[in-house]
């Protein structure tokens, strides 16, 4: 039986029971709402996990890193140094999104390595595997998707993105439509190039049944992804994102009907004014899954700074509701991003996760902001960096200071407002 399974019946689960642990929460809650959909555990049943997170309502919200190697650049040692950092800054999960090199083994080399959940985009590799064989993108065989899905699962991929939304009728929304950035979901891009030069459908929304059978086996979240998320302000909300939506929620029913777990990826880049109303409608067509967004972004502005205009968008969101927030670096938009913008990039959205916890009430989060204070008030730097949400960076901060101001930040100085006396 799955995990899902386990939940409806009240089998006990030792997942269930270390996730409730982690949360400080009673393990009745984390059971009752596993086994209604609105809380996912990932956890392929061939993989051995040091630190087991569960993503939905009522939880703390959690944080994804995207590593992985590119055609340009195939650097395993350079991805699981990313990965390092990213487990390091207080990633709860890493996406393996590699394009370039021998993908099987990059992917084996990063579950061994990982110790926190591990997910994927089994397109990619269905779109390398037709390159190399000297065929359009356009030209991706279901056959070889399934292939390839069945592969991933097999080797311990905790959870699949899976744009099961894109089908015929969502692509002639989205081609009816004057979109200013187009599709900017990789994947999605995929599918759509297939579809519109194939007349096809897509093999994932086609042969769903398929893919959940796959999940069942290896007890594989499905992370329903946004093919149609918008990639930029101009795009938000629009009807092709809100279709695509709509199917997604459907499949989510289906999911649970069939023991598998699920959750529904979201924008992309959304003005803050429109930020509550998908994150209301995401959850009311998606009957209550876990939402996981990347930001959102809230401006097109940022380059260079998008970890800053994502985590604006990822504290509004997540305050709404979003349980799981990817997260974005410095590099976004520019470049391959290096260890020091994974890094930041975890940060950032920790902090804007940290932020909507306390909205949310999540347990533990407004006590550990007081407790921060509290040593704040006291001037005790040692027991302000133990709950600081970046040690590293502000122990080097204060190593900066002269001897003789150790007592203060400097700011103010002898004028510490802080002060007693």
């Amino acid at each position: 039986m799955t995990l899902i399974e386990d939940a409806q019946n009240k089998k006990a689960n030792g997942l269930i029971k270390r996730a409730s642990e982690a949360e400080n929460l009673d393990e009745e809650f984390i059971r009752a709402g596993t086994a209604g959909g609105s809380i996912v555990i990932p956890k392929n049943v061939n993989r051995k996990l040091r630190k087991i997170v569960a993503v939905g309502k009522g939880l703390k919200t959690k944080v994804n890193a995207n590593i992985g190697t590119s055609p340009d650049h195939i650097d395993i040692v350079g991805e699981l140094a990313k990965l390092d950092a990213a487990v390091k800054a207080g990633a709860d999960a890493v996406m393996d999104l590699s394009t370039g090199g021998d993908l099987k083994q990059i992917r084996k080399e990063i579950l061994e390595a990982s110790p926190v959940q591990v997910g994927t985009v089994p397109v990619y590799e269905a779109a390398c595997k037709t390159i190399a064989k000297g065929k359009k993108i356009s030209e991706i065989d279901g056959e070889l998707l399934f292939d390839v899905i069945e592969e991933q699962s097999q080797q311990g991929v905790d959870f699949i993105t899976v744009h099961c939304g894109i089908n015929k009728d969502t692509v002639e929304i989205l081609n009816r439509q004057k979109r200013l950035a187009g599709v900017v979901s990789r994947g999605g891009s995929f599918l759509v190039k297939c579809i519109n030069a194939t007349g096809k459908e897509n093999p994932l929304f086609e042969n769903y049944d398929r893919l959940l059978k796959i999940a069942k086996k290896y007890d594989v979240t499905l992370s329903l992804g946004d093919g149609f998320r918008p990639g930029c302000a101009f795009d938000a909300s629009d009807g092709s994102q809100l279709a695509e939506l709509s199917v997604l929620g459907e499949l989510v029913l289906r999911a649970r009907k069939a023991g598998v777990q699920s959750m529904i990826e979201g924008p992309g880049h959304v003005p803050l004014n429109q930020i509550e109303a998908n994150v209301t409608i995401a959850k009311r067509l998606g009957h209550g899954a876990p939402l996981y967004f990347l930001g959102p972004l809230v401006t097109d502005i940022g380059a260079g700074y998008d970890h800053i205009t994502s985590a604006i968008g990822s504290a509004l969101a997540a305050a709404y509701g979003v349980d799981f927030i990817c997260y974005v670096t410095p590099a976004e938009h520019l470049r391959l991003p290096d260890v020091g913008d994974v890094r930041e990039g975890v940060i950032a959205a920790r902090l804007a996760g940290h932020a909507a916890d306390i909205v949310k009430g999540v347990k533990g989060a407004s006590e550990r902001d007081a407790e921060m204070s509290k040593w704040r008030k006291a001037r005790n730097w040692e027991k302000q960096k133990e709950f600081c949400i970046d040690p590293v960076k502000f122990a080097r901060e204060r190593e900066k200071l002269p001897p003789q101001q150790e007592d203060v930040c400097t700011m103010c100085g002898e004028f510490c407002a802080m002060r007693d006396e």
